[in-house]
């Protein structure tokens, strides 16, 4: 069955949500473009790590000599995005593996993101139990996704704060606290 690409070029909306309370939240990478959109679901620190990513991406061009590319040191104002997700969320695929890059062709940075591969241990031999390379398996879906310069420190922007708005850390433990309370396991050494 051949893969369901998801391309967005120049996406109306690139944004990180979230759906549920702090502690039980589920992670979204939504993006926009006319009437589609396509909603995948991300791990906390997919979503971290990805925006410390593209950070770093963008710090790196910014620094290239005459800054040819005019990376925006900040987030543009008019492409702050704190709107919620659009509703209702659908799941399109769970995200197992990402890859990151940049395209000077067109100024953007390029976001691939494929399903969690699950593999039928009677599909494989006994030799590659332990070890099933993404790479060699055709996903069911693929979402390939080019955001401009400003969208991309905007989408980053954003990502770093959804992330940081869950539940609070101990000062002590730096385990979150639940809203109904925390068993610091530091509280009680001497």
């Amino acid at each position: 069955m051949p893969t369901i690409l998801h391309e967005f070029d120049w996406p109306d909306r690139v944004v990180v949500g979230t759906v549920g309370q702090p502690g039980s939240r589920t992670f979204y990478l939504q993006v926009r473009s006319g009437a589609q959109i396509v909603s995948i679901a991300l791990e906390k620190q997919q979503s971290a790590l990805l925006a410390d990513s593209i950070d770093e991406i963008l710090d790196q061009l910014m620094s290239t000599e005459g800054n040819p590319f005019s990376v925006p040191t900040s987030t543009p104002v008019e492409l702050v995005d704190n709107e919620p997700l659009e509703q209702p969320v659908e799941e399109d695929f769970r995200t197992g593996t990402m890859t990151l890059g940049w395209d000077p062709s067109t100024v953007q940075i390029v976001i691939e993101a494929f399903p969690i591969v699950v593999v039928d241990e009677d599909d494989i031999g006994d030799d590659l139990l332990d070890v099933v390379d993404a790479a060699t398996v055709d996903p069911e879906q693929m979402l390939l996704l080019r955001i401009p310069v400003g969208t991309a420190r905007a989408f980053a922007k954003r990502t770093h704060e959804v992330v940081g708005a869950g539940r609070p850390l101990c000062p002590l433990c730096g385990d979150p606290i639940d809203p109904d309370g925390h068993d610091c396991v530091l509280r009680d050494e001497p």
